[in-house]
C-alpha cells in the first residue's frame, strides 16, 4: 500500500483546528492540485472563492447552520460551478441547460476532492460544508457571485487539533454491482447497520443510538432545502 492509498483510506472529517495558519506554499499546492482535476470537454467550469475576511467568515459560519469551524479553520474555500467566465468570453453562449448543471457539479466535486486529498497528504485536515446551501441567496450576495455562478460547497482546511474516529463506509458488496444493478443484500445491510450503531455508541462525543438505515429513513422522509430549485434557476442553471 503506497502513501496515496493510505491517505485516501484514512480520510476523516476534521472540525477542530489548531490556530496555526497553512503555509503559503502548501496552500498554493492545494489550489494547484484542485485546478489539475479532470474537467468535462475541457470546459473548466469551476471557481474557488478563498474567504479571508473575518466578518464574512463569521457570517458564513452562521449561514451554514452555526458551524463555528467555518470561522476558526485556517482556510475556508467555497467551490462554485462557474459558467459566467464562459459568458464573459462568449456573450452569446448558450447557457441554462440541465446538462451544464451536472457538468458543473461533477467538475467542481472533482476539484474539491483533489484539494482535500492534497491537503491530507501534507498533514492537514478538513471538512466539506454543504451548509452554505442552507441560505444560498445570502451566500451569493455576500460573495458577490454573478449569474451563472453556483456555490456548491465550502471546505474548511487547517492543522487538526483532534483526529476523530473514522466513520465506517458501506461495504463494497452493497456499493459495487456486477454488470447490472442488483438489489441490496439485506443480510449485508443488517451487519452494516449494527456496525454503525456500535460506532455511534462508542464515539467520544455526540453519542447517539441509530443505525444507518434509520438515519437514511429519517433524512429522506422530508424534503431538504426545498428552495434550491428556485435559487438554482435564478442563478441561470437548469432552465431547460
Amino acid at each position: 500500500m503506497n502513501h496515496t492509498i493510505e491517505t485516501i483510506l484514512q480520510h476523516r472529517s476534521i472540525r477542530q483546528f489548531k490556530v496555526e495558519p497553512i503555509e503559503a506554499e502548501k496552500l498554493q499546492l492545494i489550489l494547484a492540485c484542485a485546478n489539475a482535476a479532470s474537467t468535462s470537454s475541457f470546459i473548466q467550469c469551476s471557481s474557488i472563492i478563498r474567504v479571508t475576511n473575518k466578518s464574512n467568515r463569521a457570517l458564513l459560519a452562521e449561514l451554514a447552520g452555526g458551524q463555528s469551524y467555518v470561522e476558526s479553520a485556517a482556510e475556508f474555500l467555497v467551490f462554485c460551478a462557474d459558467f459566467n467566465r464562459h459568458q464573459q468570453i462568449h456573450p452569446q453562449a448558450q447557457l441554462g441547460f440541465a446538462e451544464q448543471t451536472l457538468i458543473g457539479a461533477v467538475d467542481t466535486a472533482l476539484m474539491g476532492q483533489n484539494a482535500m486529498l492534497a491537503a491530507e497528504s501534507m498533514g492537514l485536515g478538513g471538512v466539506y460544508i454543504g451548509g452554505i446551501r442552507n441560505n444560498p441567496q445570502q451566500v451569493t450576495e455576500l460573495l458577490e457571485l454573478p449569474k451563472h455562478v453556483l456555490p456548491l460547497f465550502g471546505m474548511c482546511l487547517g492543522y487538526p487539533a483532534k483526529v476523530p474516529e473514522q466513520k465506517p463506509r458501506l461495504p463494497l458488496d452493497i456499493v459495487v454491482h456486477q454488470d447490472s444493478y442488483q438489489s441490496i443484500d439485506k443480510s449485508v445491510l443488517a451487519k452494516y447497520d449494527n456496525e454503525i450503531s456500535r460506532y455511534y455508541a462508542s464515539r467520544n462525543r455526540n453519542n447517539k443510538s441509530t443505525s444507518w438505515s434509520e438515519q437514511i429513513t429519517s433524512t429522506l422522509s422530508k424534503e431538504s432545502r426545498p428552495f434550491m430549485l428556485e435559487y438554482i434557476q435564478a442563478q441561470g442553471f437548469s432552465l431547460k
